[in-house]
């Protein structure tokens, strides 16, 4: 994962305004918003369950088995 981090660390302005050019003309500026809006929406849901996930990582088998058993 870390190879993929250094790519973005070298991106530039130029190459910036090159892929949102090319986002421009894959999908139009009538559904930029729309597009980055459900962006968005992604990945908060992807924070909210890692969040979820380390609570539940953190939590003592017991206490997980409790909860099962109440559904």
């Amino acid at each position: 994962m870390m190879p993929m981090l250094g790519f973005f660390q070298n991106l530039g302005l130029p190459e910036l305004l090159i892929i949102l050019f090319i986002v421009l003309l894959l999908f139009g500026g009538s559904k930029l918003p729309s597009l980055a809006r459900s962006l968005g929406s992604s990945v908060s849901e992807f924070k909210k369950g890692t969040k979820d996930g380390e609570a539940e990582a953190s939590q003592p088998a017991t206490s997980i088995k409790k909860e099962e058993e109440k559904k």
